[in-house]
């Protein structure tokens, strides 16, 4: 057996590691348990090696687009797959160099190895020759985790595929059907079409992007097809099948597509069933573990973080939750309650925090709404990149601003200080009376502020008010 731990975290995404550094720096003598790389999927299979790729592919699109715009003259662009592969390995491999170099500096101890549990508070952890090792800590943090979820009875096979397959291909398709349109199905098919594959899309609900704002996946759509992204809503993948060089859908309404390769982009599935969670009674919810906003579950001093709770997945939300469970778990309190930003990075970038129109129309509350298009921005225009807006969603009667949501240029990069508006509880009026640096895109926030209170300058008097009372 090892020495008994302060603390066992299992697994080593954004949320273990940060957890794990987090209780190192306290003091505490930590194990993390990792049972495949370091860095968990947003490191290896998701958020960093799709934005190697989305930065090659923004960079075509630029010299594309926005270069003739600006009086830049280039060539035709071309990607050079083995290249940009090369370049995405190559930054997984410094990012996980760097976590270890992290690792070693705060003294935690790595175990290689899938942990299970035999009690609680005490782990087994089975090695790549199988042997199992005793892990024993006074509290233990679970962030083991998601997966891409497949489609029951549908082929697995090279041409049907996940993020995760997706991410290591050696060669480019022709042709892709993606099924799924939100964040990864979006990003991929604004990816992939720049770099010449024909993309079409695939999304059961009316509309892409549903779990965000509608005026987002609206804006959104009307890019694509621009692009001539083949995009269909309210539809739905009724048959698949696979054979010689291609496979063949055929959608709601009777329509075929073939395409060369199938992308599964449907949402994902907790990694909880090697867990043994059923030896310490950790409760699960269709798999999801359960937990209280100090990211305690139902066994004391055991925590659950990141994906594996279903409470928000998100990389950055992950780590959010890893320093709360790390601090609470040595005698702190601390609660997982500040808004998370959503981010997509199509191009145009997408960036959203709080409610949106629509959850706020469900709560019944009073609202009104303020828009400002990156039309009229001058620093979007002198860019050559004019598409989407800023929304912001106020309260009525207290001005409280609900949420801000965003596509455009930079998009992602000045979310986050609208999380500390929507966090401070700050006020439509607080933010129309701050001054912003001229030319920005950020300072978009503050005329749509200055929208939701029919007062924008930059913008004609408004027509048509939304409001509800």
């Amino acid at each position: 057996m090892t020495p008994p731990y302060d603390i066992a975290v299992i697994g080593s995404g954004p949320g273990g590691y940060v957890a794990a550094l987090q209780a190192a720096q306290m003091g505490a003598k930590v194990a993390l348990i990792e049972k495949d790389l370091v860095g968990g999927t947003c490191l290896n299979r998701g958020c960093i090696p799709a934005k190697s790729f989305l930065a090659a592919a923004e960079l075509m699109h630029g010299i594309r687009h926005r270069s003739r715009a600006i009086g830049v003259s280039a060539g035709e662009p071309s990607v050079d797959w083995p290249a940009a592969l090369a370049h995405k390995n190559g930054v997984l491999e410094e990012q996980r160099k760097g976590l270890r170099f992290l690792f070693d500096k705060r003294g935690i101890d790595l175990i290689s190895g899938e942990a299970s549990f035999e009690a609680p508070g005490r782990l087994v952890v089975r090695d790549a020759r199988g042997g199992p090792n005793a892990v024993h800590a006074e509290r233990i943090i679970i962030a083991s985790g998601s997966r891409p979820s497949r489609m029951p009875g549908w082929p697995e096979n090279e041409r049907v595929v996940t993020s995760d397959e997706a991410l290591d291909w050696t060669a480019l398709p022709a042709s892709l059907l993606i099924v799924g349109g939100g964040v990864i199905g979006c990003e991929f098919a604004c990816m992939m079409a720049e770099f010449g594959v024909r993309v079409t899309v695939v999304e059961m609900l009316p509309r892409l992007l549903p779990l965000m704002d509608e005026d987002l996946g609206q804006e959104l759509l009307r890019v694509f097809k621009k692009r001539g992204i083949d995009c269909h809503p309210a539809t739905e993948v009724e048959d698949l099948v696979t054979g010689g060089d291609e496979a063949r859908a055929t959608l709601s309404g009777g329509r075929t597509v073939e395409a060369e390769k199938v992308l599964v982009a449907t949402g994902r599935r907790p990694n909880t069933e090697r867990l043994a969670l059923d030896k310490v009674g950790v409760r699960v919810a269709k798999g999801w573990i359960e937990v209280n906003d100090r990211m305690e579950t139902n066994v004391p001093n055991h925590y659950a973080i990141g994906d594996v709770n279903g409470r928000m997945q998100l990389a950055h939300s992950a780590s959010a939750m890893g320093r709360v469970a790390a601090e609470n778990a040595l005698g702190r309190d601390r609660a997982f309650v500040a808004p998370s930003p959503a981010c997509v990075y199509t191009f145009p970038e997408i960036g959203a925090v709080g409610l949106s129109e629509e959850e706020a129309r469900t709560r019944d509350l009073p609202i009104a709404v303020g828009v400002f298009p990156f039309a009229a921005s001058g620093k979007a225009r002198a860019y050559g990149d004019a598409s989407g807006f800023v929304k912001i969603v106020r309260r009525r009667g207290t001005d409280e601003i609900l949420g801000v949501h965003a596509i455009g240029h930079s998009a992602t990069e000045f979310i986050a200080a609208a999380g500390v508006l929507v966090h401070t509880r700050a006020t439509a009026r607080d933010v129309a009376e701050m001054v912003f640096a001229h030319p920005t895109m950020s300072e978009a926030v503050r005329d749509a502020a200055e929208a939701s209170l029919f007062e924008c300058l930059h913008l004609p008097p408004p027509r048509k008010v939304r409001v509800r009372v």
